[in-house]
């Protein structure tokens, strides 16, 4: 049902730092421009590109801010031009990335055709926590890669946010999938499908792994690091990057001697991915881990909790209404 308040309470900060920075707030509810919606949150997941923005200006520069772009709910009015929704629709998707940031509130706007309608087997959790990762992941697996039936997918910190949804998406394509996590995550995996886990705190991954035709990294921060997963690809694979690191030309140019592809990934709004995604949980062979849930008003709690770096698969911020 339509309401006609003006307001609705947010999440913002007013300077980077600590979780403590981040205050409910009430400010102006939003109105959809042309191409756009409103929508009602009703869950909306937490990302750990939400965390680094909140502690310093990285994509998100600009202060007062208010975080967040996982986003599923309810279509609660649309802009001229719209005519793929209408009010009462249950949607989900990932607003524009990185500036189109805003979802830790109870009502934002976006682009209309960057979302998909919710399967109806899912609850607003459940599809909260899509988005931004699954989105990662496929535009980096499938897109990026293609990665093909039978080929060796190596995928580090598999239990996480970005990682346990890659390991569905690589199995949905048929790959031979190896995924890092500490040993006490190794049951997970294996649950999702994983044919080989390693513990990346007693093994060394290249020593342990060879001849990978994919490796999906969203951990190695420097040349160091990227060395090591290099060292398991085979001449003509791929190496993709999912961290906004720089690299220097000159390694760049000894990856591409070796016969490798290395590309870094930002991952994009896309409706197509969106809808490939939504039909791989209708299918069964895509679903989020849900670590915990926080009500908005306990972001500070979501983020401290994210940032110990020892969750498994998704956090999620509940807004309002049924989930």
């Amino acid at each position: 049902m339509t309401t006609t308040a003006t307001t609705m309470r947010a999440i913002r900060q007013e300077i980077h730092g600590p979780p403590e920075v981040l205050e409910e707030v009430e400010v102006p509810r939003p109105t959809p421009g042309l191409s756009e919606i409103l929508i009602a949150v009703r869950a909306s997941g937490l990302n750990p590109t939400d965390w680094w923005n909140r502690a310093v200006p990285m994509s998100v520069d600009m202060l007062p801010a208010v975080l967040g772009w996982d986003v599923s709910g309810v279509v609660e009015a649309i802009g001229t031009g719209v005519t793929v929704f209408k009010p009462g629709d249950e949607v989900f998707g990932m607003l524009p990335y990185p500036r189109g940031v805003g979802a830790h509130a109870e009502y934002v706007t976006a682009p209309a055709r960057a979302f998909v309608h919710k399967p109806a087997g899912i609850d607003h959790v459940q599809a909260g926590a899509l988005p931004l990762a699954a989105l990662t992941a496929y535009q980096a697996l499938v897109e990026t890669a293609d990665v093909q039936p039978g080929q060796r997918v190596l995928i580090h910190a598999a239990a996480g946010g970005v990682g346990h949804l890659a390991v569905q998406i690589a199995r949905s394509r048929g790959a031979y999938v190896i995924g890092t996590a500490s040993a006490a995550k190794h049951d997970f995996l294996l649950s999702l499908g994983v044919d080989e886990a390693i513990d990346y705190q007693t093994v060394d991954v290249a020593e342990a792994v060879k001849d990978i035709d994919v490796v999906l990294d969203s951990i190695s921060m420097d040349t160091a690091g990227r060395a090591r997963s290099l060292a398991v690809i085979r001449p003509g694979g791929t190496l993709v990057s999912i961290l906004p690191v720089p690299i220097e030309p000159e390694e760049l140019a000894d990856i591409t001697e070796r016969g490798i592809r290395f590309e870094r990934l930002l991952v994009e709004d896309d409706r197509a991915g969106m809808q490939a995604i939504a039909e791989l949980v209708e299918a069964g062979a895509l679903h989020a881990h849900i670590e915990a849930t926080f009500p908005l008003a306990e972001a500070a709690k979501a983020h401290a909790l994210g940032e110990t770096g020892r969750t498994t698969g998704k956090i999620v911020l509940t807004v309002g209404g049924p989930s």
